[in-house]
């Protein structure tokens, strides 16, 4: 049985898609959840859903080995940022090489670094007059989106898309295909 975590820092739609694609299988489960933010959402959901859910701070993260620990006692096959807004550090990354994916919402490497995240690449992709944008699943490495590209899927955006709609049509991307590409990672 694979084992997955996910860290996440809001609402959590793209961990409980998660949690409950894998919840019965026989060979995943999602069986933590990590936050940053102790007001999260996504930490109600987990707990809805019967997955260990912590919430830690950035000295834990980042200057500490607690979250390291956190993970080495988990011994996950694969972490995975979903909607998680900080960068990973390279302490925890030399730990879990080629272990650690994020999902991205738009085309990498367009729309990606420090400050793209959800409405604000949105926006950018709209205010740019984009015709297509869409979802990259990626290694994380040291840097913000840089990481080797996994998957891309793409969506038309229309002259009269506003950044909600076009967030609404990656919504529905992540939905689709997260679970699906994380699977065909576990059995590689």
């Amino acid at each position: 049985m694979k084992r997955i975590v996910i860290f996440a820092s809001g609402s959590g739609t793209n961990a409980e898609n998660l949690i409950k694609f894998f919840h019965n299988r026989d060979n995943a489960s999602v069986i933590q959840v990590l936050t940053n933010n102790p007001h999260a959402k996504v930490l109600e959901r987990a707990k809805n859903l019967n997955v260990s859910a912590l919430s830690f701070n950035r000295v834990a993260f980042s200057k500490t080995d607690d979250v390291l620990n956190i993970l080495k006692a988990a011994q996950p096959d694969l972490i995975i940022l979903a909607g998680f807004l900080w960068k990973f550090p390279e302490h925890i990354l030399q730990h879990f090489p080629n272990k650690v994916i994020n999902i991205h919402p738009a085309l990498l490497p367009k729309y990606g670094g420090k400050g793209m995240y959800g409405m604000h690449v949105h926006e950018a992709v709209v205010a740019n007059n984009e015709t297509e944008t869409g979802i990259t699943i990626h290694y994380v490495n040291e840097n913000y989106d840089e990481g080797a590209i996994i998957f891309q899927a793409k969506c038309s955006v229309e002259s009269s898309d506003t950044a909600e709609t076009v967030a609404a049509k990656i919504h529905e991307l992540e939905m689709e295909h997260f679970p699906k590409v994380v699977e065909d990672l576990l059995k590689s």
